[in-house]
Parts: C-alpha cells; structure tokens; sequence
C-alpha cells in the first residue's frame, strides 16, 4: 500500500507479540477490534502522537489487518 507509513520492525514485532495477551492463568487471543486498536496506537507513536492523523492510523491498521487475513 503506497502512501502509508509502516510501522517500524520494532512496532510491528510488538503488535506481533501483543496479538496474544496473558488473562488470568489462560492465553486469550486479541479480537480484531483489538488488533486494530493496538496497531492504531503504535501507528500514533511511530510518528510521535501528533494529532490529528488517528483516523489515518486506524484506516490504515484495519487494511493492515484486512491483508494479513488474505494473505
């Protein structure tokens, strides 16, 4: 997707990481809503919180999202 920042290796690595979170003594799986917000919020610290861009971080995180479940 042309025109849209990545997130850095080390961003994207954790959104890796984060997709799966500790709960109590079981692992449960982040739902997408949350995958998305997630990949949002590192979308907004790659670039230093500036405000408004946070509809871009999360269009951009929900086709990021939409590419890995084809992918």
């Amino acid at each position: 997707m042309e025109g849209l920042k990545t997130l850095s290796r080390k961003s994207r690595d954790s959104v890796s990481v984060n997709k799966e979170r500790i709960g109590g003594n079981r692992k449960e799986k982040l739902n997408q809503r949350e995958y998305i917000a997630v990949a949002a919020y590192y979308k907004a610290e790659a670039r230093g919180f500036k405000p408004g861009y946070e509809l871009d971080d999360w269009l951009a995180a929900e086709a990021e999202e939409k590419n890995e479940q084809f992918a």
